[in-house]
């Protein structure tokens, strides 16, 4: 059965499916940061959405989404329009490639992201494989 993207049912499925990665737990074994993803409007999707979840050395915790950025700070923010977000659960655009090519905009320390890249790989990786209803 396929879930919403973005939706709170999404988050937390994300936040157990990676819980239940020895791959992500491995991979992101020395990854603390939480993390704000923002998923702007584009022709595709008209809102603007906010979803947190908290990414600490390998375990996924309060995934949910924000009425707002004032109701959760956190390390990073990790922003772009809704199409480019779906092309990245698509597997069509690199999530590295992304950000270094500038369609994904990360606010944070990138020092911390260049030293873990395979933690945003499997991150990723666990987010493609939930049967996401994308808005058509």
């Amino acid at each position: 059965m396929s879930i919403k993207f973005p939706s709170d049912e999404w988050i937390k499925e994300l936040c157990a499916r990676l819980n239940a990665s020895e791959t992500y737990a491995h991979a992101a074994a020395n990854w603390e940061g939480d993390i704000i993803f923002i998923i702007l409007p584009d022709a595709d999707y008209p809102n603007t959405t906010y979803v947190y979840i908290n990414l600490q050395h390998g375990e996924a915790s309060d995934a949910r989404l924000l009425s707002s950025l004032d109701e959760q700070k956190a390390l990073y923010t990790f922003s772009s329009p809704y199409s480019t977000w779906r092309r990245v659960l698509e597997g069509r655009l690199d999530v590295l490639q992304g950000i270094f090519s500038g369609k994904l905009k990360l606010v944070g320390n990138m020092a911390q992201v260049q030293r873990n890249p395979k933690a945003a790989y499997e991150l990723v990786k666990v987010a493609a494989q939930i049967d996401s209803d994308f808005v058509s």
